[in-house]
């Protein structure tokens, strides 16, 4: 089985109400990488993205941008547990 890396990621910035997440999904559903981005209380997104690491790698870097009415202030991203996820879901 091939390497899968999963990595969280807190975007911040003007990332809500935007089409953020939806985005998102987009983006990994054509990457093939599973996991989800959700609403955080404080403003912020939280994506947890798990695949091939060169996709994950270049979902990272479209989250820095987003998509077009998003201004992204920041992403901290982690490395985490792979959990062999399926889909990617938006919550």
């Amino acid at each position: 089985m091939a390497e899968m890396v999963r990595r969280a990621a807190v975007v911040s910035g003007r990332v809500q109400g935007v089409g953020f997440r939806w985005a998102t999904r987009e983006q990994a559903q054509r990457l093939a990488l599973a996991g989800f981005a959700r609403n955080r209380t404080d403003g912020s997104v939280d994506v947890e993205a798990e695949g091939a690491p060169a996709a994950v790698d270049e979902l990272v870097s479209w989250l820095r941008v987003g998509p077009p009415f998003a201004e992204v202030g920041g992403v901290e991203v982690r490395d985490v547990v792979p959990r062999g996820d399926t889909r990617f879901d938006v919550g």
